[in-house]
């Protein structure tokens, strides 16, 4: 018996509605990440330098997933970025956007250019486009020479308070105190500022830089990567020596990064998004005691009882080449050595001052080709392309340090869901 033409279109609009909630309820949401720091998270790893990684047999792998099959570096499927930098002052910040590929690292004064550098994104986002389903969204937003105490401060940290010891090196120094305490003013929290206006910016419209967002499924602010530090492991005057009087009290950089993730996620309206903390590794697992108590106070904010399971820290130093930083060790005397010829110091081969520069030059070269083998010389300019401070530009080391930061995000990820 054929149904009544009166009960068919019920039924099927009833099976039209239904279905059009299975498919609703199968779509996934835009994952979200956001990428946060100062010079490091811009990187400064060449492209030249990824025949590197291919020298080690442990990261060729990684190197093959770095590039497409014409050899030129990967583009992924899925994933899109969006990349607020620009100027050390913020004074000519732009959008660099498109699918995310090598390029997006450091920009300097044109941030909508490729740079030809990457930056811990391009492996973390390579790492992500290749173990999700759904689209994949980077927000990344760094500039280089930008502290967590004054331009990256949190609201919750309140504002910067100049202590006792550099309010008396002022006066000594000469300076205008009440100017200098305004200029800090106006620099603290103004990068924090920057970075969660962005961010609202890009979700206000995503498909403005992801064309594959679906409005229907939304979006998920999916986790946070924290990558900075240097300015605040060399500033003396808001850390003050410790009681050992040989490193200093990195405590206050502990709590601000504690407030720090609280505000990000008040901020972004992500309460338990996952945070990961990329724990600063420059001069690898060889370097001084003060860098090492300032890698303890970064960690610290993981170990709280309340960021067990959604806040990770991350060592980066395992990943610095140990092999390049033993050359640039080399470079450093060079550099040494070229001092002293020109300041005739009394220990120098120039102490009387009698060698003209191109002697100077000469010896130079000489004492450099003694120091530096060509294999040496080679690797070099194979495997580095910056300072120690930049972890020597190599991409080798910013590609293992993305993977790492999105394999822990993964895993804080499922923690997540599992707790659901």
């Amino acid at each position: 018996m054929k149904p009544s033409p009166r009960l068919l279109l019920p039924l099927l609009a009833l099976t039209a509605l239904l279905c059009g909630h299975s498919l609703a309820a199968d779509k996934k949401p835009l994952k979200v990440f956001i990428l946060a720091g100062q010079s490091n998270m811009e990187g400064h790893a060449r492209i030249e330098t990824f025949d590197y990684i291919g020298d080690d047999p442990a990261t060729a792998p990684l190197l093959k997933q770095m590039r497409g099959a014409d050899g030129k570096p990967a583009v992924c499927d899925h994933t899109w970025i969006s990349y607020l930098t620009g100027r050390y002052d913020g004074s000519a910040n732009g959008e660099g956007t498109g699918k995310l590929t090598a390029g997006f690292g450091a920009r300097g004064d044109k941030p909508t250019e490729d740079g030809g550098k990457i930056g811990p994104e391009f492996t973390f986002g390579l790492t992500m486009d290749a173990a999700l389903k759904e689209p994949v969204l980077l927000i990344k937003t760094a500039w280089g020479g930008r502290s967590l105490n004054t331009e990256f401060r949190p609201p919750s940290a309140g504002p910067y308070e100049f202590s006792e010891v550099q309010l008396a090196q002022m006066q000594k120094q000469g300076k205008d105190v009440a100017a200098e305490k305004a200029a800090k003013a106006k620099e603290t929290g103004r990068f924090y500022r920057y970075m969660v206006e962005h961010v609202k910016k890009v979700l206000a419209d995503p498909k403005r830089v992801c064309p594959a967002y679906d409005p229907e499924a939304g979006y998920e602010i999916a986790g946070f990567v924290w990558f900075q530090g240097f300015n605040d492991l060399v500033d003396g005057g808001t850390y003050p020596m410790g009681a050992d009087g040989k490193t200093r009290d990195y405590t206050k950089y502990s709590v601000w990064l504690a407030d720090f993730i609280r505000d990000v996620r008040k901020d972004l309206g992500a309460p338990k998004m996952p945070f990961v903390i990329g724990v600063l590794g420059v001069e690898g697992l060889n370097a001084n005691p003060g860098i090492f108590s300032f890698r303890k106070a970064m960690a610290a904010p993981a170990s709280l009882p309340e960021f067990k399971g959604n806040v990770a820290a991350v060592e980066t130093a395992p990943f610095w080449s140990e092999e390049l930083g033993v050359i640039d060790q080399k470079h450093g005397k060079v550099r040494q050595m070229g001092f002293l010829l020109k300041s005739k110091n009394k220990g120098g081969p120039n102490k009387d001052g009698t060698m003209t520069d191109a002697q100077q030059k000469e010896y130079l070269k000489k004492y450099e080709a003694e120091l530096i083998s060509p294999a040496e010389a080679e690797k070099w300019k194979r495997g580095a392309s910056n300072a120690g401070y930049h972890y020597l530009g190599c991409a080798k080391t910013f590609a293992l340090m993305g993977k790492a930061f999105a394999e822990t995000m993964m895993e804080l990820q499922r923690g997540k869901e599992a707790t659901r």
